[in-house]
């Protein structure tokens, strides 16, 4: 890819925000991490009791390597938490686990816009790897069609992060509710679970926009050219 004025004024200042949404996630769930829930409830514990609660049968909660690759699987309904999440009784491991079983109490409750970004994974993938290629090289040798492609390509990709927001913003909500109303943490606590869920939530703000800004950038420098 190349640098123009669109990139500074667009594209920059969305990944400069991306850096500090990565740097909050991280520096957020360090700290809490290292403070020890009263309840003494693990991350997997924590997972399976808010799956008991909402009567979800049929996922298996499962470690995984790495730190902050927690996540779930639809298509294999396993439930997967890192490693400093799984085994930790720590406010941000309840907090993210929380969080990923409110995803699986998504899918069970057939979440719309769920279903929608599980539709989108395959054309996006592809949108986002291939997708400004096209369009450059369709912009380089002139032909408009293979410009138009990589525009379309990448224009699924963002709309992947773009529907990705009201899902995990769900997700947290969802979390949160439970912990609250099932006593599962204590205010102070709480505070600290919404706190690492809050800075999370930025870094697929900071994604999404930086997606958005890169296809607006597309879209301009196509439009000079035309």
């Amino acid at each position: 890819m190349f640098i123009d004025s669109y990139y500074l004024v667009l594209v920059a200042p969305a990944l400069l925000l991306s850096l500090w949404a990565q740097f909050k996630v991280k520096s957020t769930f360090a700290h809490y991490s290292q403070i020890r829930c009263g309840r003494g409830i693990t991350g997997a514990g924590t997972a399976k009791l808010l799956m008991d609660m909402n009567n979800i049968t049929g996922v298996s909660i499962e470690p995984v390597g790495g730190s902050l690759t927690d996540h779930y699987d639809p298509g294999h309904h396993v439930l997967r938490l890192s490693q400093p999440v799984y085994g930790s009784s720590s406010i941000a491991a309840v907090g993210v686990a929380a969080h990923e079983t409110g995803h699986a109490i998504q899918h069970a409750r057939g979440y719309g816009p769920l279903a929608l970004r599980s539709t989108l994974v395959p054309v996006a993938n592809i949108g986002s790897s291939i997708g400004p290629w096209l369009a450059i090289i369709g912009l380089g040798m002139s032909l408009k069609p293979v410009l138009n492609l990589g525009i379309g390509l990448f224009a699924v990709a963002v709309a992947f992060y773009l529907v990705t927001l009201p899902v995990e913003f769900n997700a947290s909500s969802r979390a949160m509710a439970i912990l609250t109303e099932n006593g599962v943490l204590s205010d102070e606590e709480l505070r600290g679970a919404r706190k690492v869920l809050s800075a999370a939530a930025m870094t697929y703000v900071a994604s999404a926009l930086t997606a958005l800004m890169s296809l607006v950038r597309l879209l301009l420098i196509a439009r000079r050219r035309d």
